[in-house]
């Protein structure tokens, strides 16, 4: 099953946390949009180098979170 991820071509991004944000419309997982998901089996290995350059530059997009567990931990909560 994990031969896909062991072929001999430039590494993909893909971390197997494969989510698409709804707003961002990124792979929450890779950072990755929908159509460089798609074609990626189709790409040159210069136009994946480039797609891998702008990665960490969209991961702050996602970072955004309304508080989670953090916030009721330090929010007033009825919690015990």
């Amino acid at each position: 099953m994990d031969e896909v991820w062991k072929r001999a071509e430039i590494e993909s991004p893909c971390v197997k946390l494969c989510v698409i944000h709804r707003e961002a419309r990124l792979c929450v997982g890779c950072f990755r949009s929908i159509d460089e998901i798609a074609s990626w089996g189709r790409l040159t290995p210069a136009e994946r180098r480039e797609i891998i350059a702008a990665l960490p530059a969209r991961a702050s997009t996602l970072t955004k979170r309304r508080g989670g567990r953090m916030a009721r931990l330090n929010g007033s909560s009825s919690e015990s």
